[in-house]
């Protein structure tokens, strides 16, 4: 099966488990070869924000989770959205929760920048779907 890989992933989630577990389907999958992994919205505005400020580009896909201490994923869409950088509009968000709440998934749709929700925990066949979406 020839689909591309993902340059550059982004995981902003405060789950350990979750983390090292994308990270090995990620792996498994062969779906990147770089994963930048941040535990919270405010340290993932920051470090974005850093790195466009730095002429960088920023990941190409971002997996953000919605209820996280600090900053939640809906305020850091707020903020990232304001974030001039080189390659914003090429970037692909998915929202990764364990909420199945209507007000949430409504919610996602009043972004343009995201792309879509995922249930978590992702699977292997969420991955290989996503590169099949993006590959065409």
């Amino acid at each position: 099966m020839n689909i591309t890989k993902i340059r550059s992933v982004c995981i902003i989630d405060d789950d350990p488990i979750f983390i090292y577990g994308t990270k090995r389907i990620m792996n498994e999958a062969d779906f990147t070869d770089e994963i930048l992994v941040y535990n919270d919205g405010q340290a993932a505005f920051d470090g974005l924000k850093a790195m466009a400020e730095r002429g960088e580009e920023l990941p190409s896909m971002i997996f953000l989770d919605i209820n996280m201490p600090i900053m939640t994923g809906w305020e850091f869409l707020d903020e990232f959205i304001k974030i001039p950088n080189n390659n914003s509009e090429n970037i692909i968000i998915y929202i990764i929760s364990s909420s199945v709440d209507p007000r949430d998934i409504a919610r996602i749709q009043q972004y343009k920048i995201v792309n879509n929700y995922i249930l978590k925990p992702i699977s292997i066949e969420d991955l290989h779907n996503i590169l099949k979406s993006v590959g065409n």
